[in-house]
């Protein structure tokens, strides 16, 4: 125990150099576009030209807004990289030139853009964090939806699913977040006025996405996401909080895509509130071989062990016959505080009488410090 102290207080304090190295980075977040992050960044980058510091636009997508547009006139712009793709030529940020010309800070748009194939990085947010391990300050931008973990939140609330995603984890790293809010009639207007959208998009977006019902619901999603990383600043940068320094999350998947991703998604929300260590558990029975599963079945576990590692989970692989004694065994060797599972697909009062292994489950996790989770 002493040992594994010690080497908690090493880690730490490596982490601490490498943030003291890293450069700050500060994200502006909305409810939907429209709300002005790009308008905001650039007020900030003029402000900070005003004061002397050396800011350059790394990448800024104003969508041809006329206010936002104003707003570009005597900031340094970073030549963008033209790339050939399919045909066409298109703009992307020069990470290269970025890193070559060492700002102080750079503005950097669109934090959960997809790059164009054939660069160093396949997403913006890779960029930034190349940056700022650069030692280069960073302002950033992205709307509530494009959150890996609230993905499926998103979806409920639009029908829309996200394709551009950010890992949680990138906004953890965050040094400031901030939420640009509007009231639901304030983003409307904006969109009626022709501020957001050119006219003729406008009908088919009030009837769409900018619905008032809809808009409340991301506007809340926003809010509590700038919350909860606030009360996670405070819990590691001004208090120590033991119970919280402690949790530990341990999400138990199946082959099942839909119900894995979603068990792994709420699990990271929890870890991410907790700001605490979390694992992805797969425990593989002699009928889940490679060779007797499908390619597909196969393809979705490996896409979700890469969806558990984005967001920040240790994902343990396990060969055995019996899965709830091998969740209580690795629960035991990770000191888990907190196991979360999938529904089962019949009545779990069924289960629990007719299933011995998993009675057991749950006689040893009451018997232990660790709580019981089933997501529905």
């Amino acid at each position: 125990m002493q040992e594994q102290e010690k080497e908690k207080s090493v880690e730490h304090f490596l982490n601490l150099i490498r943030k003291s190295k890293r450069g700050k980075f500060k994200v502006y977040i909305g409810m939907s576009a429209g709300v002005g992050k790009t308008y905001r960044m650039l007020q900030e980058a003029h402000s900070l030209l005003k004061n002397g510091v050396d800011v350059r636009i790394g990448y800024i997508e104003t969508h041809n807004r006329q206010e936002t547009e104003a707003l570009t006139p005597g900031l340094p712009f970073v030549e963008r990289k033209k790339v050939f793709y399919k045909g066409k030529e298109l703009e992307e940020m020069d990470l290269q030139a970025v890193l070559n010309l060492h700002p102080e800070v750079v503005v950097v748009d669109e934090l959960a853009h997809t790059n164009i194939p054939g660069g160093k990085n396949e997403k913006r947010w890779q960029d930034v964090i190349d940056v700022l391990e650069a030692g280069i300050n960073v302002i950033s931008a992205l709307n509530i939806q494009h959150i890996e973990s609230i993905n499926e939140n998103v979806r409920t609330i639009t029908g829309i699913e996200v394709s551009e995603r950010v890992p949680d984890r990138v906004l953890q790293m965050a040094d400031e977040v901030v939420n640009i809010d509007l009231t639901a009639d304030e983003l409307i207007a904006r969109l009626k006025e022709g501020k957001i959208y050119h006219p003729d998009k406008v009908e088919i977006a009030l009837r769409n996405f900018f619905q008032p019902e809809k808009i409340l619901q991301l506007r809340e999603l926003a809010l509590k996401e700038v919350a909860s990383q606030v009360e996670r600043k405070v819990d590691t940068e001004v208090t120590i909080d033991t119970r919280l320094r402690h949790e530990r999350f341990l999400a138990c998947i199946s082959t099942n895509p839909e119900v894995a991703r979603m068990i792994i998604r709420k699990t990271a929300r929890l870890a991410s509130y907790y700001n605490s260590k979390w694992y992805v558990l797969y425990v593989q029975t002699p009928r889940e071989d490679a060779n007797r599963i499908k390619l597909s079945v196969q393809r979705h576990l490996i896409n979700n062990f890469k969806l558990a590692t984005e967001l920040g989970a240790e994902v343990l692989q396990v060969k055995s016959k019996n899965v709830p004694a091998t969740m209580v065994k690795v629960a035991e060797e990770k000191q888990i505080t907190t196991v979360c599972i999938g529904k089962p697909h019949f009545h779990l009062w069924q289960l629990i009488l007719k299933t011995n292994t998993f009675n057991q489950l749950l006689n040893k996790l009451s018997h232990s410090d660790a709580d019981l989770i089933i997501l529905s």
